[in-house]
């Protein structure tokens, strides 16, 4: 079997990247973005940042402001209204997961318009196009959606979110710019940050795990262990790190996918509109002791990356218990609530959200097989 790994074209990192933009734009001959964005980073002042160095080049742009968390399809249709009417010929998506995704969406069906329903997007979408080209410009720390060829959408209406994957999707240039991070407030660092060490983690114990993405994985451990508890507290270099550690892993897991923790956390999303990385972080460890009996001796080379020392020697049993520990202990130390009942859960959904989990298509790629019963039991132990 042929093993695929698919990235961005382009990519730069640092403080001030996002100056490459303008050169990104000119270099490839656009002449019109769509600026996908938020309202709250259009208020928060950042996607002036970026909008500034295309004024800077004379570059034309409209500001399409309507992404919410968790992005819905009327939001997806709304955007690719917008883009139409706009006559731009490229976006340039600005903020975390959420615009990142909503602009893939976009991109996705203005090319391949025989996808506009936006469901049968769902899963791996035989797309015949290219997107229209991203420039993905990063804001948060975590999603890593700038390198992926993931993106997810809220089905309003029947209360899920689908997965889609499609190499079409992947924005052309990527621009990770730290600088445009340091407006985070505290517990979005930690929910972002925790969910990049979810990427991580479930990456390198996924069943299409091999030896290329592997290397990345354990890398972004690497990274993320020792720099998300400095990034949380307003340390410039932590959060330099945290942007790379996150891009990484989204090198990484773009290409093998991901386990049940995503697949746990899609629902949460979806019903209650959890922030995507905060039901990460808690769903992170338990799931990880479910699966420990799976996983061979990952879990030594995962502590090695977090950088826990004395496992070298102790039988595997004893270091699973121990990374679990460590990964509950940053958890707990950057301030990620400690149950599903104190980010709103109620526990008579608990039946219908472990079947959107068990359909889940991040599901799938769980090192251990699972069933609804067992994941109801899982979320029934974290409520």
């Amino acid at each position: 079997m042929a093993n695929r790994m698919i990235l961005n074209e382009t990519s730069y990192f640092g403080p001030g990247a996002r100056a490459q933009v303008a050169v990104e734009a000119q270099r490839r001959g656009f002449e019109k973005a769509l600026v996908v964005t938020d309202k709250i980073l259009v208020k928060a002042g950042v996607v002036d940042k970026v909008t500034s160095v295309l004024d800077g080049a004379d570059l034309p742009y409209e500001i399409f402001d309507q992404v919410m968390p968790n992005p819905t399809m009327a939001v997806v249709r709304e955007g690719v209204a917008a883009f139409k009417q706009s006559k731009a010929d490229y976006i340039v998506a600005v903020g975390g997961g959420s615009p990142q995704d909503t602009a893939k969406a976009i991109g996705i069906i203005v090319n391949n318009p025989e996808f506009a329903d936006i469901r049968s997007l769902e899963g791996f979408a035989p797309t015949k196009n290219p997107s229209v080209p991203i420039i993905a410009v990063a804001t948060t720390a975590g999603t890593a959606a700038e390198v992926t060829i993931n993106y997810v959408i809220t089905d309003e209406e029947n209360r899920r979110k689908f997965v889609c994957i499609d190499p079409h999707d992947i924005p052309v240039v990527a621009i990770v710019d730290s600088e445009l991070m340091a407006s985070m407030p505290r517990d979005l660092k930690a929910a972002t940050g925790m969910d990049a060490l979810t990427h991580a983690i479930e990456g390198y114990i996924t069943k299409g795990a091999w030896e290329l993405p592997d290397a990345l994985h354990i890398k972004a451990i690497e990274i993320i262990a020792r720099s998300l508890r400095a990034s949380c507290a307003g340390d410039a270099e932590g959060a330099t790190e945290m942007a790379l550690g996150q891009y990484v892993a989204g090198m990484g897991f773009s290409n093998v996918g991901l386990g049940l923790v995503h697949g746990m956390a899609h629902p949460l999303g979806a019903f209650y509109d959890t922030p995507h990385g905060v039901a990460n972080a808690i769903l992170l460890p338990t799931i990880m002791a479910y699966n420990a009996d799976y996983t061979g001796e990952k879990y030594r080379d995962i502590a090695r990356a977090m950088g826990i020392k004395g496992c070298e020697d102790k039988p595997i049993a004893q270091v699973r218990k121990i990374v679990v520990e460590a990964v509950q202990s940053l958890g707990r130390d950057v301030g990620i609530p400690p149950s599903l009942r104190d980010i709103g859960v109620k526990e008579e959904d608990i039946p219908d959200l472990a079947q959107a989990a068990f359909a889940d298509v991040c599901t799938g790629g769980n090192p251990r097989q699972t069933n609804v019963k067992e994941i109801e039991g899982l979320y029934r132990a974290l409520y």
